[in-house]
């Protein structure tokens, strides 16, 4: 039987979340702060913890720094309507596995507990830098980290408009895969370090992977290798060696961004998305 927990000092909160959670034959045990939390956490074993960040006599992430390494395999998802970068980082920092902003829809709750049921990872993204305006984290190659980090980095506004955003999500999206599966060979003791730097006037990432490098030249498989008026030339390529059909990635990360730079051996990439005034 699947044990939850949900930690919330707002009554009504703790009743919708848990009579969610139950209708899907979940087993929920709710707390109304901190300490309580804790304590729940230190005497039983809960597969999935929700812990609100703002919460009296002791903060959600205070109980995930004072559990450290007794959480053993509970999988702590962070709930708060503070979307401040600090609060988002310290998350991170203190080994939150995932995070949901408030007001929290049902189903993308249970969503989001399903997935994160299913997940056997519990790597731990290293915090280098984190200042809002310079973020910088060592990220294990694994593919089900990547996805986590993305769930992460997606509640960075950073002053772009939705459809900045979703732009940015995807060109991240695309070069992060990249470097975990192709620089890292999906490696978890191999790590990516990903930078995220606000400016005023642009928004920046630099993703650089543990990998060779490569050469576009080599690429005969990604469309971005061939001419634009051979759109699907890279298609014949992939089937020959067996790939499965794709190749737009690095296609769609131009796309979507205002520059992209490769150093020399290629295991490192920028994009910049400039912001309007």
């Amino acid at each position: 039987m699947t044990r939850i927990l949900v930690a919330d000092d707002d009554c009504t909160t703790r009743l919708l979340l848990s009579e969610t959670l139950r209708a899907e034959k979940y087993t929920v045990v709710t707390v109304g702060d901190g300490t309580a939390a804790l304590k729940k956490l230190k005497e039983r074993q809960f597969d999935v913890a929700l812990l609100d960040v703002w919460m009296p006599r002791m903060n959600g992430l205070e109980v995930l720094e004072k559990l450290g390494d007794k959480n053993g395999r509970t999988k702590v998802i962070v709930m708060t309507s503070d979307d401040a970068p600090e609060t988002l980082l310290a998350a991170i920092r203190a080994q939150a596995y995932q995070y949901i902003a408030k007001p929290i829809e049902p189903r993308a709750l249970v969503a989001l507990i399903r997935e994160s049921l299913k997940r056997s990872d519990t790597l731990p993204i290293e915090v280098v830098s984190a200042r809002p305006e310079w973020i910088e984290l060592l990220v294990p190659c694994s593919l089900e980290v990547a996805e986590r980090i993305e769930g992460f980095m997606a509640h960075l506004k950073g002053g772009l408009t939705e459809e900045a955003r979703r732009a940015v999500g995807q060109a991240f999206h695309e070069l992060l895969l990249n470097a975990v599966e192709w620089g890292g060979q999906l490696d978890p003791s191999r790590k990516v370090r990903i930078s995220y730097l606000r400016a005023k006037r642009m928004l920046m990432y630099r993703i650089a992977d543990p990998g060779p490098g490569f050469k576009f030249a080599e690429l005969d498989h990604a469309a971005i290798s061939h001419l634009p008026e051979e759109p699907t030339a890279h298609d014949e390529v992939r089937k020959q060696k067996g790939l499965r059909p794709g190749g737009f990635g690095l296609v769609m990360a131009q796309a979507n961004v205002d520059e992209l730079l490769y150093n020399e051996k290629q295991n490192e990439v920028v994009f910049v998305k400039y912001l309007s005034e």
